[in-house]
């Protein structure tokens, strides 16, 4: 395995400066606001924590799901509102490799949960009888294990390969509101086709792969759905399904575009409008996706704020 080694080889302090992603006032303050609301994936975490009902694989995975959203928006939001409402910050090399890191790790691990989230629904619309037997609370955990350690494993490899390669001059402004892969590639000094071909691969693994494999389980979904005969089954079946459904279509549509387009076709300004969805957007979303499509977290969010509110009046 590679070794951190690049960060300490350096002949002179490096530093990167972030690009201002926009000095529009107003879109400021909404970017702001926007970021606030990122919350709700607090709420997900509680509803599904402080009720016994909702403590099932689907919720576990879920919950998972939050819990990871928060620390991938995390990773970025504190440095890029401190650049919104202040003077630039620059990021040392270091701290630039380490954002990186944890911004690919998570986003890795995103993936690979999305598919585990497909499996699980696989099981339980195709071998419902079986259900209980075979998502098991140990399998549900060494799912999320394994998401975890192979996420880790492939970034920390394309992290350390990335901050091998020599960057020019001390001060080198990222166009973008992050230490991500492609625009800190662009300010390498040396070859990068090697590099590239690596992202490009690693894009098929944590992409293609997962995405594969969920429409997969989502080919066998819709085969039994339509096996079904009542309008209220088709209903039920496809209910527990289009939240997930959805959130798999925005994360994986703006990643691939990023990550497995060929450089020529991606311009720096489509990157970073495109990461502002998959970093922002998305987590946004996915709260009010799995709770307006979905009756457990409604009720269940419903009860604990009558039970809020009543207990505040005694």
């Amino acid at each position: 395995m590679l070794a951190w080694k690049p960060f300490l080889n350096q002949s002179s302090p490096t530093e990167f400066v972030f690009r201002v992603f926009t000095t529009v006032p107003e879109l400021q303050v909404l970017l702001f606001l926007l970021f606030l609301l990122l919350c709700g994936n607090t709420a997900i975490i509680w509803v599904v924590c402080t009720h016994s009902s909702l403590h099932t694989p689907m919720y576990f995975f879920l919950c998972n799901l939050s819990f990871l959203e928060m620390c991938y928006t995390t990773v970025v939001v504190p440095l890029m509102l401190s650049n919104i409402w202040g003077p630039q910050k620059p990021i040392p090399l270091a701290g630039c490799g380490a954002q990186m890191f944890f911004f690919v790790t998570l986003g890795s691990i995103d993936c690979f949960l999305l598919a585990v989230m497909a499996y699980d629904r696989y099981v339980a619309i195709c071998h419902p009888l079986h259900y209980t037997l075979i998502m098991t609370h140990k399998l549900c955990v060494q799912m999320v294990v394994a998401s975890i350690g192979l996420a880790l494993f492939l970034s920390l490899q394309l992290t350390t390969l990335i901050f091998t390669l020599p960057f020019c001059g001390r001060h080198r402004e990222i166009n973008h509101f992050l230490c991500d892969v492609p625009p800190v590639l662009r300010l390498a000094c040396a070859d990068i086709r090697v590099h590239q071909a690596v992202l490009y691969v690693m894009g098929i693994l944590v992409l293609n792969v997962p995405f594969l494999l969920i429409s997969i389980s989502y080919g066998f979904i819709a085969r039994t759905i339509l096996r079904i005969c009542s309008a209220e089954g088709h209903s039920r079946a496809f209910s527990t399904c289009s939240s997930h459904l959805t959130v798999v279509l925005i994360q994986y549509g703006c990643c691939s575009l990023v990550y497995l387009r060929p450089r020529s076709s991606t311009s720096e300004d489509e990157e970073r409008k495109l990461a502002l969805v998959y970093t922002f957007i998305t987590p946004l979303l996915n709260p009010l996706i799995y709770t307006l499509r979905n009756k457990d977290i409604k009720g269940a969010l419903k009860k604990a704020i009558v039970n809020k509110m009543a207990s505040d009046t005694h």
